[in-house]
């Protein structure tokens, strides 16, 4: 059969599909151009793709002998998930892969900010380090401090396990409340929205993008938050209303801000990337050599179950019998 593959795998992973499959791929660290997506796709069998990758109406109508689309990613945003179920097209993503890094990059997004260690970084390069003074490039402290989670699913939970190593205070909210068990035991406490976001030095995202998690922070809820507070953002761009962050930042509504995630990813809204007090990160939250060959690797499972017929492992449109 025939496989598209839209961005560059290793090559362990690679040769899975290669020794039964005739695959092309897209070798580039680039995006697949749209136009060069939608020639490549009329004749494929199995096409695992990217979240940079617009998996829509007009691209599965050019894709007659079409059987499986694995996602390398968990969000699937990017891809018409109705219109792929009505074709009886399995649609499958990489769930729980990318926990830890996500996690560990949350922390890292926290430390930066709370400490302007990119900051710190540019003025050395720079040649501006002349002397040491007690008050000079004061920043905050994370140790013991309140951090509101806004989404406790696997990376939110992860998130607050490392939040106990610093001794935080964790709050949470969420669209279902966990078990007595678990909150005991990742050392949280749920909370309404609106409370979060006032009480919380340090409020961070992990909810998946959907219409009622579309612009979930805006100018609103930014106004709720501490002056002295820090928005951190790893789960998807449109979560924040980037144009409501840029006016709160410049303002000193809130005290900072670290974003992988971009509103109209990869364009910045106009404005921030000149302000000092944000760290802005390229997508990077599964960019570990691990998280990223175990993400391949489920692809390729995913892959290669839809060539052979078989209910993809991590299906999201497959009922319990593996049907659509």
């Amino acid at each position: 059969m025939k496989v598209l593959v839209t961005a560059r795998l290793p090559e362990e992973v690679l040769s899975r599909i290669t020794c039964d499959h005739q695959v092309h791929m897209h070798a580039q660290d680039i995006p697949m151009e749209r136009e060069k997506l939608l020639e490549a796709i009329g004749d494929v069998d199995g096409l695992l793709c990217t979240l940079t990758d617009r998996i829509d109406r007009e691209l599965l109508g050019r894709a007659p002998r079409l059987k499986v689309i694995a996602n390398n990613g968990v969000g699937f945003d990017h891809i018409d998930v109705g219109e792929a179920s009505r074709r009886s097209i399995p649609v499958a993503n990489t769930p729980g892969v990318l926990t830890d890094a996500t996690a560990d990059l949350t922390f890292a997004l926290i430390l930066a900010a709370a400490r302007r260690v990119v900051e710190g970084d540019r003025m050395v390069r720079a040649g501006d380090f002349k002397f040491w003074a007690p008050l000079h490039f004061l920043g905050t402290e994370v140790a013991g401090k309140t951090l509101g989670i806004i989404g406790m699913g696997r990376i939110g939970c992860a998130v607050a396990k490392r939040a106990a190593g610093f001794n935080m205070k964790v709050v949470y909210w969420g669209r279902s409340r966990l078990g007595d068990e678990a909150e005991h035991e990742l050392k949280v406490s749920f909370s309404s929205l609106e409370d979060l976001l006032r009480e919380s030095d340090f409020v961070s995202l992990h909810v998946p993008l959907g219409p009622k998690t579309r612009h979930l922070v805006g100018e609103r809820e930014l106004s709720m938050m501490k002056s002295s507070a820090m928005l951190i953002n790893t789960a998807r761009g449109p979560v924040v209303d980037e144009k409501a962050l840029v006016a709160a930042l410049r303002s000193g509504s809130i005290r900072c801000a670290g974003l992988d995630v971009y509103e109209n990813e990869p364009e910045l809204s106009s404005g921030l990337a000149e302000l000092e007090n944000v760290v802005l990160l390229p997508h990077m939250g599964s960019a570990t050599i691990e998280t990223r060959t175990r993400m391949a690797d489920m692809a390729c499972d995913n892959l290669l179950a839809g060539l052979a017929g078989k209910r993809p492992p991590n299906c999201l449109n497959c009922g319990s019998s593996g049907a659509l």
